[in-house]
């Protein structure tokens, strides 16, 4: 029976005060004894959090009491084992590294576009305005071949930190059309719309949620296969059942590798 809440979210928020902000954050999630990681920069917080139904929202409830945190919006999936080991509180100095520090998502968000009318778009060939839709990926490459969307363009980065470079090399295939990136929870596909705007494409999109609210919105319409999770459940399906159940905080010895380092 899946009786574990799993819950992913971020919210880019000023936090001058995240050197205070861990201590408290950990001894709330420790008194829940929730599992997984939370991550605190100046630009905001990013959480992987895993426990009982009652004490992953009661935590959730708890930081939405400090206005920063009230749009919080966090992605739901249920698993039958804890996949977390142990609970992290971290400071970073990104809770997603892109080495641009001019990206300041917290100063305006990017446009973007919901899971309904993504799929619609997807079934019809194009967007609203008649342009051709481009469903750019901005995952690592091993993620990409867990599972992506029909046709979507994957560059092959290693680390999120190559994607500057990527779009600067083949900027001219995304020129003329509607780009919407995505990636597992939205937090990468943001910053990365913004850095696009920044470059002066236009008509660029992010996914609102990322792959995993268009899982729970819409189901698996236009995608093939899992979508990688960094615990232990490794990777979700379209119904957000999980391909392995390991009562570890690390997959493929740190889950969380990717999103502490990239």
């Amino acid at each position: 029976m899946n009786s574990v809440l799993n819950i992913s979210a971020y919210l880019f928020v000023p936090l001058p005060d995240r050197e205070q902000l861990r201590p408290r954050l950990f001894e709330a999630a420790q008194a829940r004894d929730l599992r997984g990681t939370v991550l605190l920069a100046e630009e905001g917080i990013n959480l992987f959090l895993a426990g009982s139904a009652e004490s992953v929202r009661g935590f959730v409830e708890e930081l939405r009491a400090d206005p920063r945190f009230a749009a919080l919006a966090p992605k739901e999936s249920w698993s039958e084992q804890q996949p977390f080991r142990r609970l992290l509180v971290k400071l970073k100095r990104e809770i997603i590294r892109m080495n641009h520090p001019a990206i300041r998502p917290a100063a305006g968000r990017a446009p973007a576009v919901d899971a309904p009318t993504l799929k619609r778009w997807l079934d019809q060939g194009h967007d609203d305005a008649g342009r051709p839709v481009a469903l750019l990926d901005a995952r690592n490459a091993f993620e990409v071949d867990y599972g992506t969307f029909d046709g979507a363009i994957d560059w092959r980065i290693g680390k999120f930190t190559e994607f500057p470079q990527a779009v600067l090399a083949h900027r001219r295939e995304l020129e003329g059309k509607t780009v919407v990136s995505f990636c597992t929870g939205g937090i990468r596909c943001e910053k990365a719309a913004i850095y696009m705007h920044d470059l002066g494409l236009t008509n660029v999109l992010q996914l609102e949620g990322g792959i995993l609210k268009y899982f729970e919105e819409v189901g698996g319409a236009h995608y093939h296969g899992d979508c990688f999770v960094f615990d232990g459940r490794e990777a979700l399906a379209p119904d957000l059942s999980a391909r392995s159940a390991h009562a570890s905080a690390r997959a493929f010895e740190d889950p969380d590798l990717a999103v502490k380092q990239t």
